[in-house]
């Protein structure tokens, strides 16, 4: 017994710090900000309690659910893209490619690269007068006059694919770890009994992957949903609110922006917006794991 007693001791001993971490970085700032959504605080001055005035405006404000719908569309164009592409080419580097491994590393490069960097050279390639894009496709005649890439008609459009650039070799990595724990002998008999590549994969690699499958695409969906990074630096959620998306709305709202926007500092309201946003994605992500819960069954 004394024993158990000093083995506690010295692990709680160890978790100190990590306590200490956890309640001053994350309890501590959660607890402050759910406090001031029942507030008028702009971020200096007084604060004045306001109860639940945050939250009825919250509900009339056009702009925030604007924004989500917005997100709604650039999380479900990027899922649509990224999930298959990453699935694909897992699948491709998974078998016997000459120079497989310098392809991995190609593909995951966008991961660490920053954010920002990224977003920088993607704005100059999508440029509607002199960027890469419109160059290509005018010398190539499929087009007779630059694109406006980054107008109303085609911004969402660019910041999707900005964003499923920088996403794939992530989530091709988490799919190519799945598929190399798939026994082999299952494949070796499958191909035995007759089978071809299409039938290996719907009746093997499909269901072995499923459990991998449901944590990928709970991350993409988590991902998608609080993605602005890219955004705010292409587009700034413009034009005319056309790519301003739930927490890039949010993000103006705790910290000034460019002169010009709709949105001002506010950060009471702020907090009443972070608030119903967690919610959001908390709600949708909930439902995913309810809807995906034989997933985790299949092996």
């Amino acid at each position: 017994m004394e024993f158990k007693w000093k083995r506690l001791g010295e692990n709680t001993l160890f978790l100190i710090p990590s306590i200490i971490l956890t309640a001053t970085l994350g309890i501590y700032p959660l607890i402050w900000m759910l406090r001031y959504m029942f507030y008028d605080y702009a971020g200096y001055g007084e604060a004045l309690f306001v109860g639940l005035d945050n939250f009825s405006r919250l509900l009339r404000d056009e702009l925030f659910w604007e924004s989500v719908g917005n997100t709604f569309i650039f999380a479900g164009g990027k899922l649509l893209l990224t999930l298959p592409l990453s699935l694909l080419l897992a699948v491709i580097l998974n078998g016997r490619l000459r120079g497989g491994n310098l392809l991995r590393g190609i593909y995951f490069m966008p991961t660490v690269i920053s954010t920002a960097v990224i977003s920088v050279v993607f704005y100059n390639i999508f440029n509607s007068y002199n960027g890469m894009v419109n160059t290509l496709l005018m010398k190539l005649h499929l087009v007779s006059q630059p694109i406006d890439w980054l107008g109303p008609k085609h911004a969402m459009l660019t910041v999707i694919l900005v964003a499923v650039w920088g996403a794939v070799g992530n989530y091709m990595l988490l799919f190519l770890a799945g598929l190399q724990s798939i026994p082999q002998d299952l494949y070796e008999s499958a191909a035995i009994d007759g089978a071809n590549a299409g039938r290996r994969f719907w009746n093997i690699t499909l269901p072995m992957l499923a459990p991998v499958a449901q944590m990928v695409i709970m991350l993409a969906i988590i991902a998608s949903l609080k993605g602005y990074e890219s955004i705010m630096v292409i587009t700034e959620g413009g034009p005319i609110g056309k790519t301003e998306v739930m927490y890039l709305y949010l993000y103006k709202l705790l910290f000034p922006v460019s002169t010009g926007s709709p949105v001002v500092q506010q950060l009471g309201y702020g907090s009443a917006v972070g608030f119903a946003s967690a919610i959001i994605v908390g709600g949708i992500t909930g439902l995913y794991f309810f809807l995906s819960r034989k997933m985790s069954k299949v092996y």
